[in-house]
């Protein structure tokens, strides 16, 4: 362990060939340009707007901070290793990459467990909406979630970390993956990351089957309504929040069926971005083009600043 906490560890990344790594760097970073650009507009939106003050948008937009959070911690550093030709990461950032990894992981998967149950008392119970879904509520829900991530990721952090290294410090991925760390040990000694895993699949699996039955009966109670309008109207509400709970459960569940090998192929680079980049880049464009609340407040937000920026000229 020692000499790991000195020297650190090599990251592989996708290729051994220069010019085809500073390709998915390339790939990496148009992808990394449109997360950030539509998860800030979410949350300058969401916060700016006073039409999306509701419960449902104040979960949306710590929802694309987790995304931020998740998608800056990893591809940043790819980048930069990918154009320097260097994989050197040190023992102590490799930490933190696993720490800040699972706790977005782990907050991401409470947050859309937590807009499912906002979603069902919205539609199922919405005489009593505003007394459940009260602000006390939803700061305290939110700060759950954060919470839940944090002990996520020190339980994640701390049994991986705490097995003995031994052999090449190489990871055969483009940050410090928990599978691939684990190869990295002297022995099967890591029998404490497979009760923490156990835990947490099922706690995983607890919110999946809370998601499921919040949506039986939301869509129960939508195919109830008389009116072509009010099903319409449901529909446009719980659908992208609905497909992005897809979107993340089926690339989380990519990462633990896939099999992690030595040297990793096409199919391994696909799923790598299907779980790393591809929710949080593709999260606000859901919410986004589906949502015509949102779509009005950032064409409001839009033509206010391009006034504004005439104005300046003008003044100029």
């Amino acid at each position: 362990m020692d000499n790991f906490t000195t020297s650190g560890f090599l990251l592989m990344g996708f290729s051994a060939t220069p010019e085809l790594e500073i390709f998915y760097a390339c790939l990496f970073l148009l992808l990394y340009l449109l997360a950030l650009a539509g998860n800030m507009l979410i949350i300058t939106t969401t916060s700016l707007d006073d039409s999306l003050q509701s419960p449902m948008y104040f979960f949306l937009r710590h929802l694309s901070l987790l995304d931020l959070c998740y998608i800056s911690l990893t591809v940043p550093r790819f980048i930069y290793n990918s154009f320097l030709q260097s994989g050197n990461i040190s023992f102590w950032e490799c930490v933190l990459q696993c720490f800040v990894f699972t706790l977005c992981a782990g907050a991401e998967m409470a947050m859309l467990t937590l807009m499912s149950y906002d979603r069902y008392v919205a539609i199922c119970l919405p005489l009593h909406y505003d007394v459940i879904m009260d602000i006390r509520t939803c700061v305290h829900g939110v700060a759950a979630v954060w919470v839940s991530g944090a002990i996520s990721g020190v339980m994640h952090t701390a049994a991986t970390f705490s097995i003995r290294f031994c052999g090449p410090r190489v990871i055969h991925q483009f940050f410090c993956d928990i599978p691939q760390i684990l190869k990295l040990s002297c022995s099967n000694d890591y029998i404490y990351e497979i009760g923490v895993t156990v835990i947490l699949s099922l706690v995983g699996f607890l919110c999946i089957v809370f998601i499921g039955f919040s949506y039986m009966q939301i869509f129960s109670s939508v195919l109830r309504m008389p009116s072509a309008e009010g099903r319409a109207k449901a529909f446009s509400t719980c659908l992208p929040h609905l497909a992005v709970v897809l979107l993340y459960f089926s690339t989380a569940a990519f990462e633990y069926l896939k099999s992690h090998s030595d040297s990793p192929t096409v199919s391994d680079i696909l799923l790598t971005i299907m779980y790393t980049v591809v929710p949080p880049t593709f999260n606000p464009m859901i919410y986004s083009l589906r949502n015509k609340a949102v779509k009005l407040a950032v064409r409001k937000i839009l033509i206010q600043d391009l006034f504004m920026c005439k104005k300046c000229v003008k003044h100029f």
